[in-house]
């Protein structure tokens, strides 16, 4: 893993602190497959919202879930990283349940996902067919 240069206050500043979160975004999806995942699949979302002509108040819904889930896969990444540190490369059960309950968080946002845009999509699809 790359090292990682300690903050100082004096560097603190507001530009810093947009540069420093930048690098974590780039270092989540570069190297979490699942976060990626995550963005090709709000990217179909976003191509079938277009299709579908769905409304403001669904974009709203859809960007606002994948919001919260792509930020649960961030959040549960700095937890993974973490545990691993203080693991030291050795198995620590509570770490374990900590990265577990971490991913479990993940997933449930996820699904969450799953079932909203099933109620934002199924109609529509329901009227296209309608219309065959």
């Amino acid at each position: 893993m790359e090292e990682f240069e300690p903050h100082t206050y004096s560097q603190y500043c507001c530009l810093n602190t947009f540069r420093y979160a930048w690098k974590g975004v780039h270092y989540l999806f570069k190297t979490q497959p699942n976060a990626r995942i995550h963005i090709l699949i709000l990217l179909m979302v976003i191509l079938a919202g277009f299709i579908m002509g769905i409304s403001k108040y669904e974009w709203l819904a859809i960007f606002l879930i994948s919001a919260l889930v792509i930020t649960a896969e961030g959040i549960n990444t700095a937890l993974e990283i973490l545990g691993n540190e203080v693991a030291d490369g050795k198995w620590k059960n509570l770490v374990g349940r900590a990265k577990d309950v971490s991913a479990g968080a993940v997933l449930i946002a996820a699904f969450f996902a799953v079932v909203i845009g099933l109620i934002i999509f199924v109609p529509h699809v329901y009227q296209f067919l309608k219309t065959l």
